[in-house]
């Protein structure tokens, strides 16, 4: 060891020196796990947790429609409305904190599953914000007021209303 090294050894309290980077492959191998560092395509990876989901299909599978139910439950909290206005500010406001603590945890989890840089699981999350996206935050499925209006009203109350309207002209 040169005096360099023995620096950062000493400083380091015995940790060996990092390997060259030149030398660094772009993957590292996790126990018989290959840890990808590029996005990858296959079903051997291992997401969020240590051998999960193996080398199954079908639990690869499982973990796809967890990552999506995952990210489709983020829209979901992001865009609903679960806190009336007139309820108490104080009860209020901690239950919309403990809401946004929640989003932000499930957040953090499709992100980590993400780095996982399996490409299956990748697309899923991204399909699964937008599905939820498209179904709670898009007002595509929400009627208009006016519309709302009109289809609480019946046929013949449509038909006395638009009567009087003619008359009144």
């Amino acid at each position: 060891m040169d005096a360099a090294d023995n620096a950062y050894h000493h400083h380091m309290h015995g940790m060996a020196p990092p390997k060259d980077s030149s030398t660094a492959s772009p993957e590292m191998t996790h126990g018989t796990m290959m840890l990808h560092m590029t996005f990858f395509w296959g079903d051997n990876a291992e997401i969020l947790f240590n051998r999960w989901p193996g080398e199954r299909g079908g639990m690869y599978a499982l973990a796809l429609i967890f990552v999506f139910v995952l990210a489709l439950i983020v829209e979901w909290l992001s865009h609903s409305r679960l806190i009336k206005e007139d309820s108490s500010a104080a009860a209020a406001r901690l239950i919309r904190t403990l809401l946004h603590r929640v989003r932000v945890g499930l957040v953090y989890l499709v992100m980590l599953a993400v780095m996982s840089f399996n490409v299956g699981v990748f697309l899923v999350a991204i399909g699964g914000h937008c599905l939820g996206f498209l179904l709670f935050g898009s007002r595509l499925f929400k009627k208009s007021a006016v519309a709302s209006e009109s289809a609480s009203r019946t046929g013949s109350q449509l038909h006395r209303d638009t009567w009087k309207r003619i008359q009144q002209n």
